[in-house]
């Protein structure tokens, strides 16, 4: 039975474990976001993005980055708990947490072979979509879920 890493293992040990299936000829997929609030988006955008590869990995945005990103008011769950939430589903094998804003530094470390996004994006605006089709790698949109949203379900708990 192979055993997920623990989100305990956030630094260094995804990396040398991603590296790894790199070597193993496993195809290696990755997507990002904040994942505050687990939603059927989320969901559907995870399970697409793991039948485009092997191995999925999920950078997801620290504590820090999400404020930045979102606002003073989030994230709603802390960035362990979000991660741990993403480790527990069949469909994630590993989760970075990054404090950037963006995730071009981890995909230029990772260098995965399909880089994926919900449909709510455009290929040109996606971080790292240049890099990956310049090394060979292919960018994918997720159908995108309307009426999803971490922001709305936000908005209807203060409602």
């Amino acid at each position: 039975m192979n055993k997920k890493p623990s989100i305990e293992n956030v630094e260094p040990k995804p990396i040398d474990l991603i590296r790894t299936w790199g070597e193993r000829g496993y195809s290696i997929g990755f997507t990002n976001g904040c994942f505050d609030l687990i939603h059927p988006g989320h969901i559907s955008l995870l399970h697409h993005a793991k039948n485009e590869c092997d191995k999925l990995v999920v950078g997801l945005n620290s504590d820090s980055s999400v404020k930045k990103l979102k606002g003073k008011d989030r994230p709603i769950q802390k960035e362990n708990a979000r991660a741990t939430v993403l480790l527990a589903l069949k469909d994630v094998d590993a989760v970075i947490i990054f404090n950037e804003e963006t995730p071009i530094k981890l995909i230029k470390l990772i260098k995965p072979d399909v880089l994926i996004k919900g449909g709510d994006y455009k290929i040109d605006n996606i971080v790292g979509a240049e890099f990956i089709q310049q090394n060979g790698g292919r960018v994918v949109l997720s159908d995108y879920k309307n009426g999803h949203s971490t922001s709305e379900i936000i908005k209807k708990i203060g409602s």
